[in-house]
């Protein structure tokens, strides 16, 4: 169900080393959730290029999109009446090359780390959450609607 706003284009993805971990960003600012490496769709530019151009942008990482794991429509007013529907194209890629990542966007994320599915942290983004399920269960092509999670505590650390 949308909650009236326009609807905003972004992208993510599921990037896993060679021990089954992904790969997350924590956010710099606001809540401080961890969510997948990924941003917004520039105009003119399509959902792939702005995966890749964002992964880099934020890990330094050279990635290889693999395949799509879904459409999430993130709605719902739990962060306020306000806040747009975001549709995500949520990817799998694969690092091209060697090297790990670094921390190359410090403005809009504060960490990066690798983490196992079964232990993820909090707090998370609810559409990395269920993305994160969809691709551990290896489904592809999902379309899905992602209610916003209530507004976490901001954490200081």
């Amino acid at each position: 169900m949308s909650n009236g706003s326009q609807v905003t284009s972004a992208v993510a993805a599921i990037i896993e080393d060679a021990a089954g971990r992904v790969l997350l960003c924590r956010q710099a600012g606001g809540h401080r959730l961890w969510g997948l490496p990924g941003g917004r769709v520039r105009a003119a530019e399509s959902p792939v290029h702005a995966v890749i151009r964002d992964i880099r942008e934020e890990t330094g990482l050279e990635t290889e999109i693999l395949e799509l794991i879904g459409l999430y429509q993130l709605t719902g007013d739990g962060c306020g009446a306000s806040t747009p529907d975001l549709f995500v194209h949520v990817f799998r890629g694969r690092i091209d090359g060697d090297g790990g990542p670094a921390l190359n966007a410090p403005g809009r994320i504060s960490g990066l780390g690798w983490h196992d599915t079964d232990c993820l942290p909090e707090p998370m983004t609810a559409t990395t959450r269920t993305a994160i399920a969809d691709a551990t269960a290896r489904r592809t092509g999902v379309i899905r609607e992602v209610q916003r999670d209530a507004e976490p505590e901001v954490i200081d650390a």
